[in-house]
This record gives structure tokens, C-alpha cells and sequence, in this order.
């Protein structure tokens, strides 16, 4: 039981995309729901950028992608949505949707999450 990932692509400086994450077996309205994204290579951790709180009020945003990125959630299709504005070359990684039942605040530990996607490739060219 896993979250499913789509949307992801190649796309220019300046583009948007939208990213999907789709339940696939978990019922998302019990769930923090987050996207990390890693760049491939050694040591390359994964990056913490954006948390929908199961609450439904409350979604955290790592500085980087401040102001360009935004997560919403389709109640109705149980869908988490990862909405990139103004992309840029260093946005390239591939993107994963996390799910968990996050302890206080913790929503940039990766370790609250215990549902991951297979990650979508997002590349940005300059």
C-alpha cells in the first residue's frame, strides 16, 4: 500500500507543473500528507518541501521553494496536488509523496512518514 505519483516530466525555466500523488489503498483524509524531493548522486538526502496536515490547516513550505511551489488536497477524490510555479534548473529531482500520522510538528522528518511513493522524475532545463 503505497501513494502513487504522476504528472512529473521535462519542462523549461519559467514552467509550472502539477504534480498528482493518488491514495492507491490509504485513505488520505487520515493522513499528513507531504512531497519530498531528491536530486541523484551520493549523499544526496531527500528535501523536505511541503506538508498538507490532516487537520486540512496547515501545510509547512521549505524555503526554497517558497512563493513558487503549493499543495492543495481534492477532498472529494481523496488526491494530494504539488503545484510548481516558476521552475527552476535546481528544482530538477525526483519527487516523492509521503504519507504518515506526523507526531507535533515534526513534518520535515522523514521518519513520521510511513507510506512513500515510487517518486516521479521532474527535469527543468535552462
Amino acid at each position: 500500500v503505497q501513494p502513487v505519483e504522476s504528472g512529473g516530466g521535462l519542462v523549461q525555466a519559467g514552467d509550472s507543473l502539477r504534480l498528482t500523488c493518488s491514495p492507491s489503498g490509504l485513505t488520505f483524509s487520515n493522513y499528513d500528507v507531504a512531497w519530498f524531493r531528491q536530486v541523484p548522486g551520493p549523499g544526496k538526502d531527500r528535501e523536505f518541501i511541503l506538508v498538507s496536515s490532516r487537520s486540512g490547516g496547515t501545510t509547512y513550505s521549505a524555503d526554497s521553494v517558497q512563493g513558487r511551489f503549493t499543495i492543495s488536497r481534492d477532498n472529494a477524490k481523496d488526491t494530494v496536488y504539488l503545484q510548481m510555479d516558476s521552475l527552476k534548473p535546481e528544482d530538477t529531482a525526483v519527487y516523492y509523496c509521503a504519507a504518515g500520522e506526523v507526531h507535533g510538528s515534526d513534518y520535515a522528518d522523514e521518519e513520521e512518514y510511513l507510506h512513500w511513493g515510487q517518486g516521479t522524475q521532474v527535469t527543468v532545463s535552462s
